[in-house]
């Protein structure tokens, strides 16, 4: 272990940043933090703090992982909280994560393995986390992994959640509503909704029922949009037919 501390020590900056990379930030910040003045500054480049991934599963922690966030929580993020420019974090340790200190300068949020209910509370006026974000955050990622209530729920939850983020994060330019193609993403939305809408929000990926959904989004509700990506869960069945009789007509 000294032998090879050595020879990691005595590479140059621009190779040892290289190396690196190659590996999850939380690792580096983990193993190499404290060790001496010349790692600490290179660890606490911009490169390392401006995204941080906190997953079980991204990490390859899962074993250590408490550990490490104990850790993390207590001596690492207290020193690079004001560089931090984005979070990937999951459920089991967004509120501890996302409460510990302020994040001055963050602007993107990537919120995993979360149940349908769990975002549903999240997302509600009062909480004092979105409160605290709502105006900083430009780009949100959302992934919904599991419904702990019937499986008939998740439209309407995700609709709640789906119409909730785009009235709270004033600025939002940036949304993944399902970071997979999980079925507890799909949206089907109601053209009499009028809070479906938002005039900052330049790219949307959603996950979609029918080929009608996409065609609301695209009636001027998101009138600054360029980019919508869209995965499409059924191009079958009554609602396709209406459109096409229409189209033919």
């Amino acid at each position: 272990m000294e032998y090879s501390f050595i020879q990691l020590n005595d590479l140059p900056d621009e190779i040892l940043i290289i190396i690196l990379k190659e590996l999850n930030n939380i690792e580096v910040f983990y193993s190499l933090l404290g060790v001496n003045k010349r790692l600490d500054s290179i660890v606490l480049d911009p490169i390392f703090t401006r995204k941080l991934t906190i997953r079980r599963s991204f990490n390859g922690l899962n074993q250590l992982f408490d550990a490490v966030l104990d850790r993390f929580c207590l001596k690492i993020l207290p020193k690079i909280h004001h560089k931090i420019k984005w979070i990937d974090v999951e459920s089991l340790s967004l509120e501890r994560i996302l409460l510990l200190t302020n994040y001055p300068n963050l602007n993107g949020l990537g919120l995993y393995d979360l149940t349908a209910e769990k975002a549903r509370d999240f997302f509600i006026d009062s909480n004092l986390l979105i409160c605290a974000f709502k105006n900083q955050i430009s780009s949100l990622v959302i992934d919904i992994n599991k419904c702990e209530g019937p499986r008939s729920t998740i439209k309407d939850i995700n609709i709640y959640i789906f119409t909730q983020i785009l009235t709270m994060f004033k600025n939002l330019k940036y949304l993944k509503f399902g970071a997979s193609s999980s079925a507890y993403h799909r949206l089907t939305l109601d053209p009499s909704l009028s809070n479906v809408f938002s005039s900052t929000l330049l790219e949307l990926h959603v996950v979609l029922y029918y080929y009608k959904d996409c065609l609301y989004l695209l009636d001027g509700r998101f009138n600054q949009l360029h980019t919508l990506s869209v995965l499409m869960c059924s191009f079958i069945g009554p609602v396709l037919t209406t459109i096409n009789s229409e189209v033919t007509e």
